[in-house]
């Protein structure tokens, strides 16, 4: 009987053991799952084991859990080099009290889900490379005794929310980039006198409200206003730095604070408006002789201002100008003289109309079109294929701006020097007949709109798609930060990449003629017929770079290359639209793959989809730039081996007999 007692006891402990052992819930695994999989770079390898498959993660590096072992309290892993992105997931693991990730190299925002963790005590970011806004939702960490954000490149104003965290002790924010005041006062502190003056505030509550605090650093921002009063407790040093009306605190040259922080922000104060009224009864009681010298002074400085303006006209006129046309009469006087720089394009190669009317065969071999230009292939004798841009206007239509803007894109475009951009070769300027065009590199395979929709996609297989995308990535990533100033694709979309013969692709920005005429539009209004104008090229409007619609662009982009849709069509409508319920669900992301695919990679896949949900997202601010894409895309897609071949021995065979 003793021993029937003892193992049902066994049993029952082994059972409960059991039971404890799987009660981990599985949101905070998977949340510490995506943590790991949104950090694309652990050179020490302090994740490595981080093991998905692992339900009970209180074993793994930088975690700590509670005595029963049910859920994680701790996350600290710092100065470990870690780069990448916070996962807003981490507002799943309810019972968090600490969450330690300082000096590392994490990047993007600081998510809003933060805001949930109502047990966290210690939330250290600092010492990384986090952008935007500090969530005013941290307002809701009702037991937060430490924040610490130092050293990050956060933008935006102090979120007034802050002053609900009644127990915080301890705020750093030194070393950012915040702007606005210093948020000090609540509802609940405000007077009968203070009630008008603070009105706009009356609804928000301020760091007067945090009782508790002890430590504060605000040093080395852009804040500007007065210090409150319930913060002049704190040592000077945490106020340095700013733009605040602080006299005993070393702060930023004005010159560094811009408007902001310029006392027409401030309502004057009684001593200063009796300073103003001193200074206008000064002003109004000046002697006769003071106010003759200032006369004097002031046509002294007229006369040299007009000498200076003669001096540049006369070196205007001096130097070789083109003449052309601004409107036809009969009298032939109506002309504009635009100053083009004589050495915008000594570098460029200038092909002549006749070359180019041999190498395109008369110019009857046309690839495209558009309402602005033509496009035609080629092939130099004795040299490469190419695409040339012609475009069509008139020669009446020609104005000066248009030929400054002509030339100027011509310069832009010939500084681009990437594997993945293609080049432009030269350009065609002539007279008789009016010509002007543009001559760039051909890509044998077309582009990738006609590979996608036009019945050739089984030809881009998985790996070859992952390439492409690499390979506009790169591309993009050259442009955006490697070029200064930086260049954008005016309409980047999948027929503005070429394929070369490897099907490698190619950005071209064929769209430049429309950049051309829409900035000439904008100036054709201040130029005359009643004489010549001198214009020069700072003069007018520079090429508009669009970063955010780029990186926008790009993800619409990767998502028609996975999915073999147009962006947009009459029956389906957008495409973002129809992705949106597919993109972020893992069980349902192969939906949105192209039927002509035959294999993927579902890490490759759940990489991109991830990309696109950054780059499509409608606050710009919240974008990854294009060198953080970039690096997260070449650190989670392989395209070492093609799975094609991994897949079909057929094609292993292929592969022994090609080599």
């Amino acid at each position: 009987m003793m021993a029937y007692i003892y193992l049902l006891l066994l049993f029952l402990s082994y059972g409960v053991s059991l039971v404890t052992s799987r009660s981990f819930p599985s949101d905070e695994v998977m949340a510490l799952t995506t943590f790991k999989e949104d950090i694309y770079e652990d050179p020490h390898l302090v994740l490595s084991n981080w093991n998905v498959l692992d339900s009970d993660p209180c074993e793994w590096f930088g975690i700590t859990c509670n005595k029963e072992r049910q859920h994680v309290i701790k996350i600290n892993i710092s100065s470990s080099s870690l780069k990448g992105f916070l996962a807003p997931e981490i507002g799943q693991i309810t019972y968090l009290q600490e969450l330690t990730l300082q000096k590392n190299k994490l990047l993007g925002i600081i998510p809003k889900e933060l805001g949930m963790l109502k047990f966290l005590k210690v939330l250290d970011l600092g010492m990384n490379r986090l952008t935007g806004p500090i969530p005013s939702e941290l307002g809701n960490l009702s037991s937060v005794v430490k924040i610490n954000l130092q050293s990050n490149g956060l933008t935006g104003s102090l979120p007034a929310e802050l002053g609900n965290l009644k127990y915080l002790e301890e705020l750093r924010l030194d070393r950012n980039r915040l702007k606005g005041a210093v948020p000090a006062y609540s509802k609940s502190t405000f007077t009968a006198n203070t009630r008008g003056m603070y009105a706009t505030h009356s609804n928000l509550p301020g760091l007067c409200s945090s009782s508790q605090l002890k430590v504060a650093d605000f040093s080395y921002n852009f804040l500007i206003g007065r210090i409150p009063k319930c913060l002049e407790h704190l040592p000077s040093a945490s106020f340095q730095g700013n733009c605040l009306q602080a006299n005993n605190t070393k702060q930023r040259p004005s010159s560094q604070c811009g408007a902001e922080s310029s006392e027409s922000h401030q309502a004057p104060s009684p001593k200063h408006q009796r300073a103003k009224d001193v200074a206008k009864r000064t002003k109004a009681s000046k002697p006769a002789w003071l106010l003759a010298l200032e006369i004097v002074t002031g046509i002294m400085v007229g006369s040299l201002f007009l000498v200076a303006l003669l001096t540049a006209f006369q070196r205007c006129n001096s130097k070789s100008a083109i003449i052309i046309p601004w409107k036809k009469s009969g009298s032939g006087k109506d002309h504009v003289v635009v100053y083009i720089d004589s050495e915008l394009l000594k570098d460029v190669t200038k092909f002549s109309r006749q070359e180019l009317e041999v190498a395109c065969e008369d110019f009857s071999n046309i690839i495209g079109s558009s309402p602005d230009s033509l496009v035609y292939k080629g092939t130099m004798k004795g040299g490469p294929e190419i695409a040339v841009i012609s475009l069509c206007i008139k020669e009446e239509r020609w104005t000066g701006y248009l030929e400054l803007y002509y030339q100027r894109e011509v310069a832009e475009l010939a500084r681009l020097n990437h594997e993945n951009i293609g080049k432009l070769l030269g350009y065609c300027r002539e007279s008789t007949p009016f010509t002007r065009m543009l001559v760039f590199e051909y890509a044998s395979n077309g582009t990738l709109y006609e590979h996608l929709h036009y019945g050739e996609g089984s030809q881009l297989y998985w790996t070859r798609r992952m390439r492409i995308i690499l390979g506009i990535a790169r591309g993009l990533k050259y442009l955006h930060t490697e070029l200064d100033p930086p260049f954008t694709i005016l309409e980047l979309n999948s027929s503005a990449v070429y394929l070369t013969e490897d099907f490698s692709p190619k950005l071209v920005d064929f769209e430049s003629w429309k950049s051309i005429l829409s900035r000439s539009e904008k100036n054709s209004g201040s130029v005359g017929n009643n004489g010549a104008v001198c214009l020069l090229p700072n003069s007018v409007e520079k090429r508009h770079v669009d970063i955010h619609g780029n990186i926008h662009a790009f993800g619409i982009l990767m998502l028609e290359i996975i999915s073999g849709r147009p962006p947009f069509c009459k029956d389906k409508g957008s495409l973002i639209d129809w992705a949106k319920d597919y993109l972020e669900l893992p069980e349902v992301m192969s939906y949105l793959l192209d039927p002509e695919l035959k294999h993927f990679r579902y890490e490759d896949l759940k990489a991109i989809c991830k990309v696109i949900c950054l780059c499509i997202q409608p606050d710009s601010s919240k974008q990854p730039s294009m060198d953080e894409i970039s690096s997260v895309l070449e650190s989670k897609i392989d395209t070492s081996v093609s799975i094609e071949f991994k897949s079909s021995s057929l094609a292993w065979a292929e592969l022994a007999l090609s080599s």
